[in-house]
């Protein structure tokens, strides 16, 4: 399995509705799985919420509390760096203005959905985490660079304002794409026409599901396949959704003909029509116990049994890598490391 580059990425943030402790539910975790993935050869790519850390240290500043753990944070992102992993950039972007209240950071629900602000303001934003990450980075890697971009709810739609700032600041790959996607509500996206699953493809600016061979920015898919809904059936995955009734953000009011169109044909809704029709079942290590891992992994090996290298993007959340996760995944790294 020499050619198959397994990409673990991995959603460095806390809960969506801005409560939660990060060093539980982000520093904790993160650690957990570094080191199991060293034990097997694996890296892992962190995709750091910038968005939230920095409104982290905004807090810290204001209040003279480092409450929400910055040091630790920024002491395990070097860590991951000094230790052969990787850290890019993921941005939620209504932390810019988020105040904290009762507990946890109130969101400025305008501006979540990033792809459809202005550009000027995009700019601003990634500008922000650019700098931040190759500020605390780069004196542990001098060649360190911020190359790869995951949008807050996988949304690169509307693409153009969003494409044309990641370019603009060297940012060269996306990985927000899983083919069969189709979310409504505070940001919204139709990926069932992405141009593949698995390949990675230069992707047009003005659609970030389009071919474009003279494309600037490369999506790297998440890797998914189009599954019944029994296959959707872990334990796992049973606990996240519960857990994330706890923790909902608010909703946007503001209401256009795209997110009419995407809450119409929204597959994450569980509905009389989710037990007859396929839906995308991402490579996530969190919620896919081992079993389901190889099968996936056959697939992919099937397919590109021709080419001469692949790259694989898995996904997790450090929120919800929890000890039961270690038990799923760490049989298919075994599997993994018996391929080579």
């Amino acid at each position: 399995m020499s050619k198959y580059n397994l990409i673990f990425t991995l959603d460095y943030e806390i809960h969506g509705n801005g409560d939660g402790n990060p060093y539980e539910l982000m520093v904790e975790p993160t650690y957990r799985l570094m080191t199991l993935l060293e034990k097997y050869g694996q890296r892992l790519t962190i995709m750091a919420d910038v968005a939230e850390i920095l409104c982290f240290k905004r807090y810290a500043a204001e209040t003279g509390h480092d409450d929400f753990h910055v040091a630790d944070i920024e002491a395990q992102l070097c860590e991951a760096i000094k230790r052969g992993h990787d850290v890019q950039l993921h941005v939620h972007s209504s932390y810019f203005k988020a105040q904290h209240k009762n507990g946890a950071f109130d969101q400025c629900i305008e501006e979540y959905n990033m792809a459809a602000l202005p550009i000027e303001r995009i700019d601003e934003m990634v500008s922000q985490c650019v700098t931040y990450l190759q500020t605390l980075l780069k004196p542990i890697k001098k060649d360190y660079r911020v190359w790869l971009f995951r949008a807050a709810n996988w949304s690169m739609m509307p693409t153009e304002n969003l494409y044309r700032v990641l370019v603009k600041h060297g940012i060269t790959h996306d990985t927000s794409v899983f083919k069969g996607g189709v979310q409504g509500g505070n940001v919204c996206y139709d990926y069932r026409e992405a141009h593949d699953n698995l390949f990675a493809y230069p992707a047009s600016v003005h659609n970030i599901n389009e071919y474009d061979a003279e494309g600037q920015l490369v999506e790297m898919p998440i890797y998914t396949e189009m599954r019944p809904f029994w296959d959707f059936v872990s334990p796992i995955r049973i606990f996240r959704m519960i857990r994330a009734k706890f923790h909902k953000h608010k909703k946007s009011s503001v209401k256009t003909a795209e997110t009419a169109n995407a809450d119409k044909n929204d597959n994450r809704h569980i509905s009389l029509k989710s037990f007859f029709r396929l839906s995308p079942l991402k490579m996530d290590f969190n919620q896919v116990n081992s079993r389901g891992l190889k099968r996936m992994m056959r697939n992919v090996m099937r397919r590109s049994v021709d080419k001469e290298h692949v790259d694989v993007v898995l996904i997790g959340h450090a929120k919800t890598f929890v000890p039961y996760n270690e038990r799923t995944l760490e049989p298919f790294l075994k599997w993994v490391e018996n391929q080579k």
